[in-house]
């Protein structure tokens, strides 16, 4: 037992010897790790300090280099800045020796203003008493010439004005004459040729329309037909139509009466159609009036396309070519409408293709010039037809020039392009062409006897007649009143006061005719 003891304290101290012995081991080896670490850290400082002054070092030569190029730069805006404000000291140094010079000049010129204020104003003083005399002597004169003359101041100068007036518009007559006869000389060569051209190359019929169509039968036993029992037939065609139908005594035909063409042909044909068909009453009557109406109404827009595409005109709103188709059925003093439309027409575009201007736009013009005549159900009847036609125009999308050529052919506007006259002219061209118009026997007197009128309310004029249809007026002037160069004036007066008073086709011609006679008897 004692044994065993000894060897467990024998064990435990040898444990504790070897313990001891290994700490000792090993703070030996933590020793010289310590060493190491600390030798391997001075080492590590020692070259981050080197690397931290050669970074320092680095570091301030950028910045050095960076305040180097700063400065510079600044001392190149400096620099620029001195030169700026060097040249701007130079150039206030050069306004303000300007002003100086300015001012030095307005001063002397101010100096001479005055001067020369003063020297006028003497000058005018002197002009005022010089005037005040003048007057004086001019008031004496006028005294002493009244004593002579026996006539106040106001009475010589009454007549002297009466005298001046009459020679100022003697030779203002004259003058104008010249003027006139000069103008005439170059432009009515050339603007015959160029009517005459176009009427030449334009030939169309006389007017045929009236106011009543002739429907002929071929028998008179349809007349009866036509009648009906008790005029039932008759009366509701009139009804039907609007139209007044006369059955007399003229044989194998029946009158049909009415200012409406339209109205006629229809009435014209639902005849023709009732007589072909042996049915004649008053229902069959309204039902071939309709359609008759319907076919008219087709009639009349197949017409108008045919006319604006015979004429080379396209492009016209719808309602403008059902009104021109509509113009077949008018008339205007026995004329055909369309007839003279078209004529007017192919007029404008040789004229203006004469003249240089556009042929298809005066050829528009042309054909539109009276779609004012076509009634309307909403027309004002007081409107002249050349504004309403212009009106119509503009509201379908005319051009401008088209809608001032059409109010203007009458001069109810003013014209505004070289279209207008030209319409103007040619519509008289067509309607003053023998034959082309029939007026009435009253309206034609009547204006012969307005010429010869507005002639003998002129003083010296001894007798007037209106000769050649109206387009000549000869005027026969006592010789005693009336000088040569008063016929003359006389003339051209006569001639403006007709252009102003009077409404006429084509041109009238004055002819003052001054005759002096010398008799003796012999004996």
């Amino acid at each position: 037992m004692d044994n065993t003891i000894l060897l467990i304290v024998v064990g435990i101290i040898s444990a504790i010897v070897g313990f001891v012995i290994a700490k000792s081991l090993e703070k030996g080896k933590a020793s010289r790790l310590i060493n190491n670490a600390k030798k391997e850290a001075a080492s590590i400082l020692k070259e981050a300090k080197s690397d931290g002054e050669a970074a320092k070092k680095e570091k301030m030569l950028q910045a050095k280099e960076k305040f180097i190029e700063l400065k510079a730069e600044h001392e190149k805006v400096i620099l620029a800045r001195d030169k700026k404000m060097a040249e701007a000291e130079k150039r206030t140094r050069d306004k303000e020796s300007q002003v100086s010079n300015e001012l030095s000049r307005a001063k002397q010129l101010n100096q001479n203003a005055e001067n020369k204020t003063k020297e006028y104003q003497k000058r005018i003083e002197v002009l005022d008493k010089k005037k005040e005399e003048i007057e004086r002597l001019h008031r004496s004169q006028v005294e002493q010439l009244e004593v002579i003359s026996s006539l106040s101041a106001e009475d010589a100068k009454s007549q002297l004005i009466e005298s001046l007036k009459g020679e100022a518009k003697n030779d203002a007559m004259a003058f104008v004459r010249d003027k006139m006869e000069e103008a005439k000389l170059t432009a009515q060569q050339e603007a015959k040729k160029v009517i005459i051209n176009t009427i030449q190359r334009v030939g169309t019929e006389e007017a045929i329309d009236n106011c009543v169509s002739v429907f002929n039968i071929e028998s008179d036993d349809v007349k009866g037909r036509i009648i009906g029992r008790e005029g039932r037939n008759i009366r509701a065609i009139e009804a039907a139509t609007g139209v007044e139908i006369i059955v007399d005594d003229t044989p194998e035909a029946i009158i049909l009466s009415c200012f409406d063409s339209v109205r006629r042909e229809v009435a014209r044909l639902s005849l023709h159609k009732l007589v072909t068909d042996g049915r004649i009453h008053p229902a069959r009557i309204e039902e071939v009036v309709r359609k008759t109406k319907k076919q008219i109404d087709q009639e009349i827009i197949e017409v108008g396309k045919r006319t604006v595409i015979d004429l080379g005109i396209h492009g016209l709103h719808p309602e403008l070519i059902k009104v021109v188709g509509r113009m077949k059925y008018r008339s205007s003093y026995g004329q055909n409408l369309l007839q003279h439309s078209r004529e007017v027409a192919k007029l404008c575009g040789i004229m203006a293709a004469e003249m240089g201007l556009n042929a298809k736009l005066a050829k528009r013009a042309g054909l539109l010039h009276d779609i004012g005549k076509v009634p309307d159900a909403e027309a004002d009847m007081e409107t002249p037809h050349a504004i309403l036609g212009m009106q119509w125009a503009e509201k379908h999308g005319e051009k401008a020039e088209v809608c001032n050529a059409i109010g203007a052919h009458h001069d109810e506007i003013e014209m505004t392009s070289l279209l207008s006259p030209i319409v103007q002219v040619c519509d008289a061209i067509s309607g003053a062409r023998p034959g082309a118009r029939r007026q009435v026997l009253d309206s034609y007197i009547q204006r012969l006897k307005d010429l010869e009128d507005i002639a003998f309310g002129f003083e010296g004029v001894q007798k007037a007649y209106a000769i050649q249809a109206g387009r000549e007026l000869r005027v026969i002037v006592e010789s005693e009143k009336v000088n040569d160069d008063k016929a003359s004036n006389l003339s051209f007066e006569i001639s403006q006061k007709i252009q102003t008073d009077m409404t006429y086709p084509g041109q009238v011609k004055v002819t003052v005719i001054r005759e002096t006679r010398a008799v003796n008897i012999a004996k």
